[in-house]
């Protein structure tokens, strides 16, 4: 699937859902299992009984509190940004924002979770199976969560910390993070 909009009018409730076919909305909210289903059936999100169609460009346009780009990279470019009504964007796709949008939506005072910290989760545990091959062990789930999560947690505080004294987003932040970590090593 596409992106989702949040609206906390709804009770924190998916409202819209697009893949690359187009979406559906229902102000009152989307059963999840009735969308997975249609969705297999279908092979579409377009033409949901209990929602009304909507294109990905109105979806991405949506006043919602959280939008969330999850499958396409340059989805939020600098000919759409100004008319993002998101209070925050959670990009799970890679590179779904472009810079210059970026730029556009700082200055409306939108937040961006840059895909390069929503998505480290899954970097960090691909990171922890390599580990865990090459030692010859097997972690549960509750031992990859408990390792992940102060690593998210602190890489996290860092970022915002960066952002807030750098007066810049947070994928900035990320970056200048990535920058110093990068110049601590060289100096070695």
């Amino acid at each position: 699937m596409h992106a989702a909009s949040i609206w906390s009018k709804a009770g924190h409730t998916i409202l819209a859902v697009s893949d690359s076919k187009g979406g559906t909305w229902n102000e009152n909210g989307l059963n999840v299992e009735e969308l997975i289903t249609y969705k297999k059936e279908k092979d579409t999100l377009a033409g949901f009984p209990n929602g009304t169609d909507v294109t990905n460009g109105e979806l991405l346009e949506a006043y919602c509190d959280l939008l969330i780009p999850a499958a396409f990279e340059n989805q939020i470019t600098d000919t759409n940004a100004s008319k993002i009504k998101a209070k925050v964007i959670l990009e799970l796709a890679n590179g779904p924002t472009t810079p210059a949008a970026d730029d556009i939506l700082a200055s409306m005072d939108i937040h961006v979770i840059p895909d390069v910290l929503a998505n480290s989760g899954g970097v960090t545990v691909s990171t922890f199976e390599w580990e865990q091959n090459l030692k010859g062990e097997h972690w549960s789930e509750k031992e990859v969560f408990d390792k992940l999560e102060p690593l998210l947690a602190e890489a996290s505080k860092e970022i915002l910390t960066i952002a807030k004294e750098s007066k810049t987003d947070l994928r900035r932040g990320a970056f200048i993070l990535a920058l110093e970590r990068i110049k601590a090593k060289m100096s070695i």
